[in-house]
């Protein structure tokens, strides 16, 4: 190579950046490398009401099952008992006495997704879910036309109000004022608190793929054709095989304006553990709250759980207020206490 002056050799290298501001091809640099590695065993996490559900899915998932699959065969169990209000058959209705489910889940390893709300006469949505992913370009189905696809797709429609529910629904009525038109029940009778139930698991397998889903009856007594957080994709929960699974239980409002599982997953992200995730989510909640929805203390006046796993395996989950919550670690499924951000009163 001939000797260059130290003038040439600074001319040449003050054309050839003239030249890359001029529009030449200049070679890109691709972002960092992130090396995960995957988990050594199956981990399904989820609301404490599922445990039987992640206990299942967790099984099925070591014997190889697909993740989606899995997790589709969890919420089931809950969603066909007639003893559960808060899901499928039997789950407590609208003001109106009629059960109106909503579901939805994430695939990772397809980063596919697929939705049902206000679905009526269908025991199993999450699986309606599943079909709206499998064999459709959309993502979430409503209503009249959800029914219509899963009957399509060879679904029962059936009564989904079980004795037990249609009693609890009867005294809600019953005691909804003093000056209505019903006679109040007894007052050992009456209900309490307002119920609402919600059941959400997220899954991943020793390759380190990842699919969540949640099924719900919605907020109890609810007025007909109101949809929560649970069939809303990055709310009821959130996939993203690149990181972890997130879903929520509890005040779908509330979660919904901060699209609590998405950014559950994008704390987990930038690095965070998946309580600590959790919990981040739930200062934000916190936050954006109105002031109707606040005690004289400024601490929420409703409960909000969220349920995350990352790729690698790690759990965890968070609540408002002190709650438990399941989980299956490789071996064995059982309930365990989540962080929490207050104490009750």
């Amino acid at each position: 190579m001939p000797d260059l002056s130290r003038r040439e050799f600074l001319g040449a290298a003050t054309g050839v950046a003239a030249g890359a501001m001029l529009g030449s091809p200049t070679v890109g640099h691709a972002a960092p490398a992130v090396h995960v590695r995957p988990p050594a065993r199956p981990v399904a996490v989820g609301s404490a009401n599922g445990l039987r559900g992640v206990e299942l899915a967790g099984r099925l998932v070591r014997e190889g099952m697909d993740t989606l699959d899995a997790a589709i065969e969890g919420v089931k169990l809950q969603e066909l008992d007639p003893d559960d209000m808060s899901v499928g058959y039997g789950g407590l209705p609208n003001e109106a006495g009629v059960v109106q489910l909503d579901a939805s889940c994430m695939h990772g390893p397809t980063r596919r997704a697929g939705a049902v709300g206000a679905l009526e006469g269908i025991k199993t949505p999450s699986v309606v879910a599943k079909y709206v992913l499998l064999y459709t370009d959309h993502i979430l189905l409503v209503g009249e036309g959800a029914k219509q696809f899963a009957l399509s797709y060879g679904f029962l429609e059936e009564n989904l109000l079980t004795e037990q529910s249609r009693e609890r629904w009867l005294r809600w009525r019953a005691n909804r004022g003093p000056d209505d038109d019903w006679l109040d029940v007894p007052e050992t009778a009456q209900m309490g608190l307002r119920p609402t139930g919600t059941i959400n698991l997220n899954v991943v397998s020793p390759k380190g793929e990842l699919s969540s889903v949640t099924t719900t009856s919605g907020l109890a007594w609810k007025i007909p054709g109101r949809v929560g957080d649970s069939p809303i994709i990055g709310a009821g929960q959130y996939c993203d095989n690149d990181v972890g699974a997130a879903g929520s239980t509890g005040r779908g409002e509330s979660n919904l304006k901060v699209c609590g599982a998405f950014l559950t997953v994008e704390h987990m992200r930038r690095g965070l553990a998946p309580t600590d995730a959790c919990l981040e989510t739930l200062r934000r909640v916190v936050a954006t709250s109105e002031a109707r929805l606040l005690d004289p203390r400024g601490r929420p006046q409703f409960q909000l759980s969220f349920y995350a796993v990352n790729k690698e395996g790690q759990f965890g989950a968070a609540a408002l207020y002190p709650t438990r919550f399941a989980v299956f670690d490789g071996t064995a499924a059982a309930i365990r206490d989540a962080a929490h951000l207050f104490e009750r009163s």
